[in-house]
């Protein structure tokens, strides 16, 4: 059912024999322009539909007075931001003004140890986060009880797409620890007036008779979870397929806009996936597109820059339509801990939408990588998602690992795959087939490699020789 957004709501059979818990839906209103809403979120429902579907000039209007608004409140409140836009003449008049606010990298945030852009009175904040650590070191970053609300609203534009309402069951597999993960998920899930079952701190097995007994119709996780869950359901003899799930919302890895992954999922579990794009120094920015193709940037709440960095262009340069660029983003909503000209360090495709549903700008696969994570191996460029793509359209289910071997010599890639030395073989014609490479690819018992219910760490850096 790739690319399909039909939801299906008859009953299928349940995923074991359980005794599902019924609840009662909150009686809301019929959906209006295609929107499922509750009855809390009637008006609101109606400003999303307006701003994805406006014109390019009305959201540029739009986007103009909410950066002004957020630049004057981050000078008068925030020392960090004083001092960095001194010399800068404010209000700006034009967005093509931005250009002249400085980048913000992620250094700059953990240069100190304290955060900068949470500079206001410890008081204030409500929330503490932080990120997961995958490129580095965890940043913890603070909310304010006003930005934690901007959260919520802008994750609405997400359930939007999954057409979330008030008698969904929401099954949220996550582990609800200080990454911020689907926290924000959950929150936004209970003011959709939707029920939400959390499945912290239980094992896979538990929390498939879980989903049955609740007979939960949305689950929510990261691409690498949604299949392992389903890998752990026909070991035991179960099919998801055959579950209440009809929506599983995904993020913390680039799978939900790669077909390969996205199809395995939606074909094991018999749903629609969503895909989902956020970072906690910024927001949730992104929305998958209804063909499941990419993600569009959730341009109310975000300005997007997509930039070239290279040896023509060390300070960088707007890039073309289409062209691998960097993502820029600003977060427009979140006053306490603002992210402005935020380097994200994902390389993505910008282009033009031409869905008239959502105009949003789109990132043609999503995000295809980090600019720090792509390798180089005899002159062809690898991302990680190009790896777990080959793997996925080989073995739906197996779990894998990465080596980058940098020696004295060439680059190499070793890849070590659970399985048998078929698949092996398999997965070496496939490399072989699809990068013009002949990459080591090693079978290894099963169960033998970590796994991970947040983002995956697949990538293990090695130096020296084999």
């Amino acid at each position: 059912m790739s690319g399909s957004r039909v939801i299906h709501s008859h009953a299928r059979e349940t995923l074991i024999e359980t005794t599902p818990i019924q609840f009662q839906p909150h009686r809301g209103e019929e959906p209006i322009e295609g929107i499922q809403r509750s009855p809390r979120d009637g008006s609101a429902a109606t400003q999303r539909h307006h701003w994805r579907t406006a014109s390019r000039e009305a959201l540029r209007t739009h986007q103009l007075l909410r950066l002004n608004e957020l630049l004057s409140r981050a000078v008068s409140e925030q020392p960090f931001y004083r001092d960095r836009f001194a010399s800068v003449r404010l209000p700006l008049e034009s967005l093509d003004e931005l250009g002249c606010l400085p980048l913000l990298s992620k250094s700059e945030l953990t240069r100190s140890g304290v955060v900068p852009i949470c500079g206001l009175p410890a008081a204030r904040y409500v929330r503490l986060h932080q990120t997961s650590g995958t490129s580095g070191e965890p940043l913890r970053i603070l909310d304010t009880q006003e930005d934690w609300q901007w959260w919520l609203d802008t994750w609405q534009y997400v359930l939007d797409a999954a057409d979330i309402s008030s008698s969904d069951v929401a099954f949220m597999a996550f582990s609800y620890g200080p990454f911020i993960g689907f926290w924000t998920a959950h929150e936004s899930l209970v003011a959709r007036g939707a029920m939400v079952i959390a499945g912290g701190g239980m094992p896979s097995v538990t929390r498939l008779h879980a989903i049955a007994g609740c007979s939960a119709t949305v689950l929510c996780c990261t691409p690498t979870y949604a299949l392992h869950l389903a890998a752990t359901a026909a070991e035991h003899g179960l099919n998801p397929a055959n579950s209440t799930v009809s929506r599983i919302i995904v993020a913390g890895e680039p799978g939900g806009s790669v077909p390969e992954v996205r199809d395995q999922i939606e074909s094991a579990w018999n749903a629609t996936v969503i895909d989902h794009c956020g970072a906690t120094e910024i927001g949730p920015w992104g929305v998958g597109s209804r063909e499941g193709k990419g993600l569009h940037v959730i341009e109310s709440e975000f300005i997007a820059e997509t930039i070239v960095f290279d040896d023509s262009s060390p300070r960088g340069r707007h890039s073309a339509e289409g062209e691998l660029a960097e993502l820029v983003i600003t977060g427009l909503g979140r006053h306490g801990a603002p992210a402005i000209r935020y380097r994200t360090g994902d390389l993505v495709r910008a282009r033009a939408s031409e869905d008239p549903q959502n105009r949003f700008l789109f990132l043609d696969g999503g995000i295809l990588g980090r600019g720090d994570d792509m390798i180089v191996i005899r002159g062809v460029n690898i991302f990680p998602s190009t790896i777990e793509a080959i793997v996925r359209a080989t073995s739906a289910t197996a779990e894998f690992r990465v080596t980058h071997i940098c020696g004295e010599g060439l680059a190499e890639l070793r890849v070590e795959v659970e399985g048998t030395e078929p698949l092996a073989d398999q997965l070496r014609s496939a490399f072989r087939e699809k990068l013009g490479l002949r990459v080591d690819v090693q079978p290894v018992s099963l169960d033998s490699l970590p796994r991970f219910e947040a983002k995956s760490r697949r990538w293990v850096y090695q130096r020296g020789s084999r």
